[in-house]
């Protein structure tokens, strides 16, 4: 209502002055009415006395003379107050009256009217005033005097007067008092007005920086110096705020940087190419386009990674980064997936045969090696390109069929590009539903152990080599070289060998009862099986719970599986060696091609690649090689295994070069336990001439 406190306080300053000017003149004027009526009293006490005093001379000299008392009466007649006044005798009757009717008149019971009634002296009553006197002595009195006087008259008639002549005196003093009070007001409330406009000034300009210049010690001086406190802590508070704002506008940005670009290479990464590549498809199959899709990861990556150390392998995904940009237009997407895989979105008016140009440059890129810390490295690419039509413009399916395109390059022999083909996602569905029903089979018993018989130099079967088989039952009978890659990527691997093993101890009685003389059955195992840290707790409870001699038992395991897990290798072959069981290295030269690490293994035999045997008649250097290989497992003290066999002159060859043992087609071909112990235990040369 009031948008100043000016208006209100002058408001109360004022009603206050003129109840305060009010208040003064009703006291007056109660003061003023008692005056008046101490003075009509004394005046009538006075009046009174004077005419008892003369009517008591006149009756003296003149007594009986009414004509002259009477005459007495006529100056007060002239009294304007006067109701009435009147000389009794002493039996009060009336002997000279003036307006005695007026008496009559008066409306106050209380008043006596009857002059008897009348008490001697000076009586004062509601708006009247009785004067008694006697004239004469009292011892002898001559008469009675009995005046009435109208003091309401009396105090109408001062109080209008009063209050004319009062009126412009409290005027002029209501208008002082006010005018001072407001004007002290003014001065008292003019710095809260001030400061008012101060703070109304902060919060239009924000500007936290402004100070208010009041300065005094009373309470708006001290609500000033609050404010301005108020003020230095909000601008410490704004600058920390702005900090912390800043601090989080840039963890923001970190954030937003680090959930969309890969820290290593600054490409986009995983989550921010599938996100725009989910528009892209959307996009495209609104406007009824295609996309094409380039998914590639290093060929060789993981030997550098293991053998130079992950910060080597991260500067060759920097310099890849590098590399793969100079190929790429600006419209081009590219970015790391994650590990040594990335995937590059062509702008969308590339084509197919487009996609195979930027494939090929891509592989071609790569044929010159990095140089790195003195190094010269080289890694190949394996590289898928799909569709978004083969995929129906789903974002999973296309990128599967970017990923199956690419390992089916890899199958091809790396440093390859390959276009997805609908009939791949049969073969990807073969796999998967192979790597689901692991599980299942080992449960149903579904895979069956195969042997392939071991020959000596006179011919004896001197062993056998377990080799697995799946009985699948939608597929058929599903070959190794099929499930094994999957079981092992499944990490499913370790218990396909622990039942390898149990079945192996299950038909050991049967082999032994077959086999003539000494005998071993060979077990193959993984580089999985060899971190698993149960296996010889298993081997070991498994030949107890069978009762097989564990030098009835040989444990084949590859040249590039055992230097892969060189340590625990070599510390779970000397169990298993100390325990009786043989150790032999499969596919021996194939590997890393390093003989430093034959004088560290603890093995009993070396087998010879089936690629050299196979290559023996055709290849001189293949011969050479095989050559060297049986002479260096001589002077190591190792026996030696060929296996390829597959027609006399080979056999013959090994043997005339101090090969121990041979295996292959020509002897026999890998067969179920009751068709291995129904054929003979002894092959003679004759028989294959």
């Amino acid at each position: 209502m009031f948008r100043t406190l000016k208006i209100p306080f002058g408001l109360a300053i004022a009603l206050s002055m003129s109840v305060l000017v009010i208040s003064i003149a009703l006291v007056n004027k109660l003061d003023h009415h008692q005056s008046v009526i101490e003075v009509v009293r004394d005046d009538t006490a006075a009046l009174s006395n004077s005419l008892a005093l003369q009517l008591s001379v006149m009756m003296e000299r003149n007594p009986g003379n009414e004509a002259l008392l009477s005459s007495l009466f006529q100056p007060i007649k002239e009294h304007k107050h006067l109701l009435s006044a009147a000389l009794y005798d002493n039996h009060f009757n009336v002997i000279s009256a003036v307006q005695p009717e007026r008496v009559v008149a008066i409306s106050d019971s209380s008043v006596p009217k009857s002059p008897e009634n009348v008490p001697f002296g000076i009586s004062q009553y509601e708006g009247v005033i009785v004067a008694h006197q006697i004239v004469g002595s009292s011892l002898y009195p001559m008469g009675h005097v009995v005046i009435y006087i109208d003091t309401n008259n009396i105090q109408t008639a001062n109080s209008a007067r009063q209050f004319l002549e009062q009126v412009p005196i409290v005027l002029a003093l209501w208008l002082l008092c006010t005018g001072v009070c407001i004007f002290i007001l003014y001065r008292l409330i003019s710095p809260l007005a001030s400061l008012g406009r101060f703070t109304q000034e902060v919060f239009e300009t924000k500007d936290y920086a402004l100070r208010s210049s009041i300065n005094s010690s009373n309470e708006i001086g001290r609500i000033a110096s609050n404010i301005n406190s108020l003020l230095d802590a909000i601008e410490v508070e704004l600058l920390v705020n702005f900090e912390q704002k800043q601090t989080l506008v840039d963890q923001q940005e970190t954030m937003s940087r680090l959930a969309n670009f890969d820290s290593l290479t600054g490409l986009p990464n995983r989550q921010f190419v599938l996100d725009n590549l989910r528009l892209e498809l959307a996009r495209a199959k609104r406007n009824d386009e295609d996309l094409l899709l380039l998914f590639f990861d290093l060929d060789g990556f993981k030997g550098i990674n293991d053998s130079l150390g992950h910060e080597t392998g991260d500067l060759i995904l920097i310099e890849v980064a590098d590399r793969v940009q100079c190929l790429l237009r600006d419209g081009d997407l590219f970015a790391r997936l994650g590990g040594d895989e990335f995937l590059v979105l062509p702008d969308r008016d590339a084509t197919t045969d487009q996609a195979k140009s930027l494939a090929m440059r891509l592989i071609t890129a790569f044929d010159e090696p990095f140089e790195l810390r003195g190094l010269s490295l080289t890694v190949g690419l394996s590289v898928g390109v799909a569709t978004a039509s083969d995929a129906g413009y789903d974002l999973s399916e296309l990128m599967s069929n970017a990923d199956l395109a690419m390992y089916r390059s890899k199958a091809r022999g790396r440093g390859s590009y390959t276009l997805f083909t609908p009939d791949m996602v049969e073969s990807h569905k073969r796999k998967l539903h192979l790597a689901n029903g692991i599980e299942q089979g080992i449960a149903n018993d579904e895979f069956v152990v195969y042997y392939q018989v071991k020959v000596n130099n006179d011919g004896d079967v001197i062993g056998v080599e377990a080799l697995i088989r799946w009985q699948h039952p939608e597929f058929g009978l599903v070959m190794p070289n099929e499930f094994i890659p999957i079981a092992e990527q499944g990490g499913k691997i370790t218990a396909i060998t622990r039942w390898v093993i149990n079945r192996v101890c299950i038909d050991m009685p049967d082999l032994k009862h077959w086999a003539a003389g000494a005998f071993r059955a060979s077990i193959n195992l993984s580089g999985h099986d060899l971190r698993s840290n149960q296996l010889f707790d298993h081997i070991y409870n498994t030949f107890t719970l069978y009762d097989v001699n564990p030098e009835n038992i040989e444990f084949e395991v590859t040249e590039s599986a055992y230097l892969e897990n060189f340590a625990l290798s070599n510390k779970f072959f000397r169990r298993i060696g100390n325990m009786g069981c043989a150790i032999a290295l499969d596919d021996f030269g194939t590997g890393y091609s390093s003989l430093s690490y034959l004088t560290q293994i603890n093995i009993d035999t070396l087998k010879v690649d089936r690629q050299f045997v196979t290559e023996i008649q055709s290849s001189e250097r293949s011969r050479l090689v095989t050559g060297a290989i049986i002479d260096l497992a001589k002077r190591l003290s190792l026996s030696v295994c060929a296996e390829g066999i597959e027609n006399l002159e080979q056999w013959q060859y090994l043997k005339a070069h101090g090969c121990d043992n041979v295996q292959g087609f020509m002897f026999s071909k890998p067969v179920p336990i009751n068709e291995l112990v129904a054929s003979p235990c002894h092959y003679k040369a004759e028989q294959f001439t």
